[in-house]
């Protein structure tokens, strides 16, 4: 198949990678363009599966909803060890569904994160709710959990940790924290499909778990999509009626909803994406591992610091986020001039952004979350990066002189 023909030459990456790490200098006789991301690769090779599967949902004239859906959620409940599986029209809804199927109101708190992406709370503050931010690990870049519990007040209604870069946050003791205070857990796994934490699927650890399928995901469709997960059927019920308005059918009404529904084209082309998930995954972690090899022969690993991975965790690397204590932006601005993309998630952290100025954070009240926006940095990272391109984005880090 060609699909199998197209990963093929990827899974070499492993035995390459053992091939020693040698600074090559020359790099104006040997400048490419290596971009953060490029779907080329991946949806040539898919072409003819993508186009048959959009083919079928257009004869079938069942666009929203339908059979294609429910099989899609069918893999995804089986994939993340959950029962029941609830497609929507993106990410950020199924945040916004998971948060009302907890009848979330005004003066209600939800702890969260300052460092991710603004709509994780966003979600929260729709409802009138207060985002309660909590500092994150300065190792993971996820929420610390040893600061949870000082933050929980009579007003908490859930926690809501979002599991960054492909790596799950500290969920043992989480848990534990939400259940001597009987609070819901809501896993926000946009990022991280696939990814574990002692064996458990992102998104099977709490009440519900929340997906994104937008194109730039590990597991990313042509538009966008997302999926909430749980093992609880009232509570599966209850957000297959809030997505479509409310209803138990279409036009009886026993609350009020909204319209968020996957449409089947996104679900088709997903379905077929879906077989290829796990070899993908694993080929970004093991070109992650030889970035981290590549680093450390290179003697940079004090001054571009690798991602660290939990001894329990898998990692699915969504994104290979270095830090860089000094001169980021700097290096930011020099692997462009040599065609190397980069990226800062997240430069600003959420108690510091404009819209959020009513909660009155204040700067300094989260370091490593401040810290992380100042030093952080994507590198180029996804299945079809070459060995020859990664080698040239460390040669072109060693350049660097700052």
């Amino acid at each position: 198949m060609i699909a199998e023909a197209y990963l093929d030459p990827i899974r070499v990456l492993h035995q390459e990678a053992t091939q020693a790490y040698s600074f090559n200098p020359t790099l104006k006789e040997r400048r490419m363009r290596v971009p953060l991301l490029d779907l080329r690769g991946q949806h040539q090779a898919l072409r003819s599966q993508l186009l048959a599967a959009v083919e079928r949902v257009i004869d079938s004239q069942q666009f929203v909803l339908g059979s294609e859906v429910e099989t899609f959620e069918r893999q995804i409940a089986e994939y993340t060890t959950t029962k029941f599986a609830i497609g929507c029209a993106s990410g950020s809804d199924a945040l916004v569904l998971a948060l009302m199927a907890l009848d979330l109101a005004p003066g209600d708190e939800v702890i969260t994160t300052p460092f991710t992406f603004f709509a994780t709370a966003a979600a929260i503050a729709r409802f009138g709710a207060v985002p309660r931010f909590v500092d994150i690990d300065p190792q993971t870049f996820n929420i610390a959990a040893s600061q949870i519990e000082a933050a929980i007040t009579p007003r908490t209604r859930a926690i809501l940790p979002v599991h960054l870069y492909g790596q799950c946050s500290e969920m043992d003791a989480m848990l534990e924290i939400a259940a001597r205070h009987g609070l819901p857990i809501l896993e926000d796994a946009a990022q991280a499909i696939g990814a574990q934490e002692n064996g458990r699927r992102a998104g099977s650890m709490g009440q519900v778990g929340c997906f994104s399928f937008y194109p730039t995901k590990n597991l990313g469709g042509a538009g966008d999509g997302g999926m909430l997960v749980t093992n609880d059927e009232a509570l599966a019920e209850r957000l297959r009626r809030l997505r479509v308005h409310g209803g138990a059918n279409e036009y009886h009404h026993d609350e009020i909803g909204i319209n968020s529904r996957l449409d089947a084209i996104q679900a088709a082309i997903l379905s077929v994406k879906f077989k290829y998930l796990d070899e993908w995954s694993e080929i970004r972690r093991e070109k992650a591992s030889f970035y981290t090899e590549c680093l450390e022969k290179a003697e940079l690993s004090a001054k571009v610091m690798p991602p660290y991975v939990g001894p329990t965790a898998r990692h699915i690397f969504h994104q290979y986020v270095v830090r860089i204590p000094v001169h980021r932006d700097a290096v930011m601005k020099h692997l462009a001039q040599h065609g190397v993309g980069s990226k800062i998630y997240y430069p600003v952290p959420l108690h510091l952004q404009k819209c959020f100025a009513y909660l009155g954070y204040r700067t300094g009240e989260f370091p490593e979350a401040e810290r992380a926006a100042l030093e952080t940095l994507a590198l180029p990272c996804f299945p079809e990066m070459t060995v020859d391109q990664q080698r040239y984005v460390v040669d072109v880090l060693t350049q660097f002189q700052g």
